[in-house]
């Protein structure tokens, strides 16, 4: 399980752009990662975030649906509320940047994270 967060924050989406591995660097993604053994989702999406980005992020709600990545593996995203920080591309990322709702198609998503990130930009109009 890789669970992704959909973190939201002043009504825009936060991206993250791939430095790594070649075959994903500049395509764009919501952050997170692999869960550990014995974690939640939501608390790995958690470590995920502070290890990433350096912010401290509350998981709110999941949105439905999983979507498959490399063999073995689904993608699960959470919305998740920027509790602490100014995120910083600290690790597998070599940009970040807010998106506003009319922005989101600024960027070149992976495919895998297109369903979700569609469906936080339709939360972005009641997100804070």
């Amino acid at each position: 399980m890789v669970v992704g967060g959909a973190v939201l924050h002043k009504g825009r989406l936060l991206a993250a752009r791939r430095s790594a591995p070649p075959e994903l660097a500049g395509r764009w993604e919501l952050p997170g990662g692999k869960l550990e053994p014995g974690e939640s989702a939501p608390q790995a999406l958690v470590r995920e975030l502070r290890e990433e980005l350096g912010v401290e992020a509350e998981p709110l709600e999941r949105i439905a649906g999983q979507w498959p990545l490399k063999p073995g593996y689904v993608l699960q995203v959470w919305t998740a509320r920027l509790v602490a920080g100014d995120p910083q591309p600290l690790q597998d990322h070599d940009e970040l940047r807010w998106l506003a709702p009319g922005d989101i198609d600024d960027v070149d998503w992976l495919e895998q994270d297109r369903p979700a990130v569609a469906a936080a930009a339709r939360l972005l109009t009641g997100a804070s």
